[in-house]
């Protein structure tokens, strides 16, 4: 299988952004090992980066930063309002870090409070428009889960993109349509930019299948999405399946 870099095709002049649930972090960090001289930065707010980076720079003048800082991957973001987490920046100033040469840019894009499966709101998600690869994601474990906030982040929003009424439970069906949905996982896409879902949390056999099933459900919807991942995020070798028309 490719590496994670190499299933969603990003480089050295990359600005790939996270958005959805099921794994956005961990999609972030995964790509920062794979390009150690990535910024990893956030339109939203984000948990600490801790280990994951080498370095860690609080500013509102992330352009600067990112000039001044040698350590890659480098962690970009602004003071938090809690000692957990670090506030994002506004997409206009991601653009300009962007535009500043600070490249590959790995940006978290959407918060969806660890649930499994999410659908915006108005005004969701915030994503730069320098981004050039978008990542909707979901999790294959919310497949058997019913409508409910314990999975769902915005069940109500999932219930109007879809059939499924809340309470009942979600099927693979459910999950490709919040992905395959403009006003779903494919809302805010610049023009330009690759969409590429990722199906993640696939480490049995059974998930793997059900996330297939998933993936080509979205590429029927989505002419426009080139290919799905099957993912593993937390694992060494994350990428499990590379889901194409073909």
């Amino acid at each position: 299988m490719p590496t994670l870099s190499e299933a969603l095709d990003v480089g050295g002049d990359s600005v790939v952004v996270a958005v959805g649930a099921g794994g956005k972090k961990t999609l972030v960090y995964s790509l920062a090992d794979d390009l150690p001289d990535a910024v990893v930065t956030a339109t939203v707010k984000t948990p600490k980066f801790g280990g994951k980076v080498e370095r860690t720079v609080l500013t509102d003048d992330p352009v600067s930063a990112a000039r001044e800082a040698t350590e890659r991957p480098l962690g970009l973001a602004r003071d938090g309002d809690r000692s957990d987490r670090y506030l994002g920046y506004d997409p206009a100033v991601v653009d300009d870090l962007a535009e500043s040469g600070a490249t590959p840019l790995l940006v978290k894009g959407d918060g969806a409070r660890t649930r499994l499966l999410k659908a915006p709101k108005e005004g969701e998600p915030p994503i730069p428009s320098a981004a050039t690869v978008v990542t909707p994601l979901a999790s294959v474990r919310v497949v058997g889960h019913p409508l409910t906030e314990e999975a769902v982040h915005r069940p109500k929003r999932v219930a109007e993109l879809t059939d499924l009424a809340a309470g009942n439970d979600i099927r693979p069906k459910h999950v490709a349509d919040v992905l395959a949905h403009p006003d779903g996982g494919l809302k805010n896409i610049p023009d330009g930019a690759d969409a590429v879902p990722v199906v993640n949390m696939a480490d049995t056999d059974e998930t793997v299948e059900t996330a297939r099933e998933i993936a080509e459900r979205v590429l029927e919807r989505a002419p426009s999405v080139p290919r799905v991942l099957v993912t593993r995020l937390i694992h060494d070798d994350p990428v499990v399946d590379v889901v194409t028309r073909d």
